[in-house]
């Protein structure tokens, strides 16, 4: 849990829930743009953007995670992610911050009746503020 400390991450907000990923996991963040719909493809997969020419899928975590779908709100943002040398857009109801944790306790088995094994442990701010640390590799594995 202690190398977790040494990492800055990106702080989202997903149905008013508060989460994080390791900033050198993002790519770039964007905001909500056209995506374009693919027929006969999986529900977690919202569809693909162009992204400076090149074609990224964007997935719905909301859905992979069992939450309510987000809104399209002016907050709504696209946070690529890298992954397996590739590009993948995750839909995110806005970014907060860049934070570092002052500590990170183990995950339990669920945070807000979320599989736990989506998250590598619990981020503690300054503040006290409590922010789950999502894996991406679990996230996109499970479902891309």
């Amino acid at each position: 849990m202690n190398e977790l400390l040494d990492y800055q991450y990106v702080v989202y907000e997903l149905c008013g829930e508060k989460y994080a990923i390791k900033i050198n996991e993002v790519y770039e963040i964007i905001r909500l743009k056209k995506i374009t719909y693919l027929y006969n493809s999986k529900s977690y997969l919202e569809g693909i953007i162009n992204l400076r020419g090149k074609i990224v899928p964007v997935i719905n975590i909301h859905r992979i995670l069992g939450l309510e779908n987000y809104s399209d709100t002016k907050s709504t943002r696209i946070v690529i992610l890298r992954f397996n040398d590739e590009l993948i857009g995750t839909i995110v109801d806005r970014v907060i911050q860049v934070a570092k944790f002052s500590d990170i306790q183990p995950t339990p088995e669920t945070v807000d009746e979320i599989d736990g094994n989506y998250f590598e442990g619990l981020g503690i701010t300054q503040d006290g503020e409590v922010i789950a640390i999502m894996k991406v590799d679990k996230l996109l594995n499970a479902e891309y």
